[in-house]
C-alpha cells in the first residue's frame, strides 16, 4: 500500500465533497486552472492521501490537481454490495468526476495501480473528456503470480471476515516485514484507520480485477490519446520490463522515477511531479 510522505495538506489545498451526478466524492484540490486541471485516481487501499506529495508542485506548475477517494474508499461513502465495485462502475466514477471538472482548460487523467486499471476502463469507454493520460505504476492486465496469490489470500481473508475489519488488517501486518511499518506512529494509525473506512465489498471486488484483468493495451492503444507510463526502478505488482513492453505497445512516453518502487507518487514525489507536468505541457503544446 502507498504510504504518503506527509499527512497535512499543503496550505494553498483544501478537502471536500466533490458532488457529481453518481454521488459524492471526498477530494484534495490544490492550485488553479491555469494550464489545466488533472484528476488523480488512487489504488487498491489507497486514498486521494497518497497523492499529497503531489499537490504543490504541480499546483505551482499551473494545475489544479484533484485527488479523489473512489467509491467506497476511505472518506467517500460505498454500498455494502460487490457489483457497485466492478470496472465499469469506477469508470463511470471517473466519467461523472471529470464531468464536473472538465471545462477549465484540458483535464489529464493519471491512474496509480488499480487506479490505472480504472482510468483506463474510463477512457476505453469515453475518451472525450480527456486530453491525456498517464498510467503510474499500473499494468497491462493482472498483477505478478507472487501478487496474486498475495491477493487471494487477502480476498478470502475479507470474504470471511468482512464485518472483523480490524481482524483483517492485524493478520495482514503480522505477515508483513518489519520495514513495511512505518516508523512514525501517527502513519501507522492513519493506514489503519483509511482500512477500517474503507468498504469491504470494495477490497474484495477490486481485489478480485487485479488478479483476473485481461490484457486491454491494443484496445487502448487505438485510443487518439497522449499516453504516458511512469513507475519507480522496482515494481512488485508489475515488473518493470513489463511495463516498459506496455510503453512500447501504447506508444506511450516512459519515465522511470529514480530511487522510488511502486509508489513513486509518494516516495519520489518531486520527481514525479516534475515528470507530470514535462508531459501535460507536451499535451498542451499539441
Amino acid at each position: 500500500m502507498s504510504k504518503p510522505p506527509r499527512l497535512t495538506l499543503p496550505s494553498d489545498a483544501r478537502a471536500y465533497r466533490l458532488t457529481t451526478a453518481r454521488g459524492d466524492f471526498a477530494v484534495h484540490e490544490a492550485g488553479a486552472p491555469e494550464r489545466g486541471t488533472a484528476l488523480l485516481v488512487p489504488g487498491f487501499t489507497g486514498s486521494k492521501e497518497d497523492f499529497i506529495g503531489l499537490l504543490e508542485p504541480l499546483a505551482a506548475a499551473g494545475y489544479r490537481v484533484v485527488a479523489v477517494d473512489g467509491r467506497g474508499q476511505h472518506e467517500t461513502p460505498g454500498p455494502r454490495e460487490e457489483s457497485a465495485y466492478a470496472l465499469e462502475e469506477l469508470a463511470r466514477d471517473v466519467l461523472a468526476q471529470a464531468a464536473v471538472l472538465g471545462g477549465a482548460g484540458p483535464l489529464h487523467l493519471l491512474g496509480h495501480s488499480l487506479g490505472g486499471l480504472v482510468a483506463r476502463a474510463a477512457v476505453l469507454r469515453d475518451a472525450a473528456p480527456f486530453a491525456s493520460l498517464t498510467l503510474m505504476s499500473s499494468g497491462p492486465g493482472a498483477i505478478s503470480e507472487e501478487q496474486q496469490a498475495r491477493t487471494k489470500l487477502l480476498v478470502a481473508a475479507l470474504e470471511a471476515m468482512r464485518e472483523d475489519m480490524a481482524g483483517v488488517w492485524a493478520a495482514m501486518r503480522s505477515y508483513d516485514p518489519e520495514d513495511a511499518v512505518p516508523d512514525a506512529p501517527e502513519l501507522e494509525e492513519f493506514l489503519r484507520g483509511r482500512w477500517l473506512a474503507t468498504v469491504p465489498e470494495q477490497l474484495i471486488a477490486t481485489g478480485r480485477v487485479l488478479v483476473s484483468e485481461p490484457d486491454r493495451v491494443d484496445g487502448l492503444a487505438a485510443v487518439d490519446l497522449p499516453k504516458m507510463v511512469v513507475s519507480g526502478e522496482v515494481d512488485y505488482a508489475w515488473p518493470v520490463p513489463l511495463l516498459d513492453d506496455m510503453a512500447d505497445r501504447l506508444g506511450a512516453r516512459r519515465v522511470v522515477v529514480a530511487g522510488a518502487e511502486h509508489s513513486p507518487n509518494a516516495e519520489n514525489p518531486q520527481a514525479t511531479a516534475r515528470a507530470l507536468a514535462s508531459f501535460w505541457a507536451s499535451v498542451d503544446h499539441r
